[in-house]
């Protein structure tokens, strides 16, 4: 018996030989297309998301077909491989239908372009900025570099909100003063305030500041102004602090809750 195995063995060893050859080529090309694909791709006008989804797809053909071109090389029958294939598909679409929907819901991503590479946008509550987008995941980095991996058929079938698609957003901030102050001149401040810095602009609207409502502790001032995207958390914060500055220096109180406690003596 050992004899007969060894002249199998002997009778084997060339594919083995020439089915690890096909490997290790196979291998090596692969790597070379998909690094000659992302050199094309980046230097075109196809956004990264979109590319980098085509990449990923075309990666995972590849190694099949290189799977099959060693299981023939080892002389497994082509009629079992097909078989084999089509078994295996089919136990794997039913026992992968989610990761399924994700190859699905990446082409539609990609088709419908909700967002792109570089963009800050909220999907299913998380919010970060589009880093890639692989078959089965979209990759978000939030703001303290935190990744977070969302299935890609989550997020075709979820609401989508880019913050930064478009060129302009609008800044909207709530004031709270006292209802001993005199709110017109709250209201200049916050113009004065508002007209000093060089990220807030007056068009396609000019700042807009009213009296937006009559709380039970304070009176509220609405604020709302144009900035471009790129800019709109620096304008945020400016504003902010130095409208505290401002009141201050006007004298207009910012109200706060306060708990009087009477003490009875009896």
């Amino acid at each position: 018996m050992l004899d007969r195995f060894q002249e199998r063995l002997a009778d084997y060893a060339p594919n083995l030989f020439y089915a690890l050859i096909i490997f290790i080529v196979g291998y090596i090309v692969i790597r070379l297309i998909v690094k000659f694909l992302k050199t094309v791709f980046s230097r075109s006008h196809i956004e990264e998301t979109g590319w980098s989804f085509l990449v990923s797809l075309i990666r995972a053909v590849l190694y099949v077909i290189l799977a099959v071109m060693i299981l023939s090389q080892l002389q497994v029958p082509m009629s079992s491989i097909i078989a084999t294939l089509g078994t295996a598909g089919l136990a794997i679409g039913l026992a992968l239908k989610e990761s399924l929907s994700n190859v699905a819901g990446g082409f539609i991503i990609m088709f419908t372009r909700p967002f792109k590479s570089g963009d800050y946008v909220e999907i299913k509550g998380s919010q970060g900025i589009v880093s890639r987008i692989t078959i089965l995941y979209t990759k978000l980095l939030t703001m303290d570099n935190k990744c977070i991996m969302i299935p890609n058929g989550t997020v075709a079938s979820s609401i989508i909100t880019n913050y930064t698609q478009e060129e302009l957003r609008r800044l909207e901030l709530t004031f709270n003063i006292s209802y001993a102050d005199d709110f017109r001149a709250a209201e200049e401040a916050i113009a004065n305030v508002v007209a000093a810095n060089s990220f807030a602009l007056d068009k396609p609207d000019a700042p807009f500041i009213r009296v937006c409502e009559h709380s039970a502790n304070s009176v509220k001032l609405l604020l709302r102004v144009w900035v471009k995207s790129e800019n709109y958390w620096e304008l945020r914060y400016a504003l902010l602090a130095d409208v505290k500055d401002a009141f201050d220096r006007e004298n207009i109180e910012i109200p706060y809750n306060q708990l009087d406690v009477h003490l009875d003596k009896n």
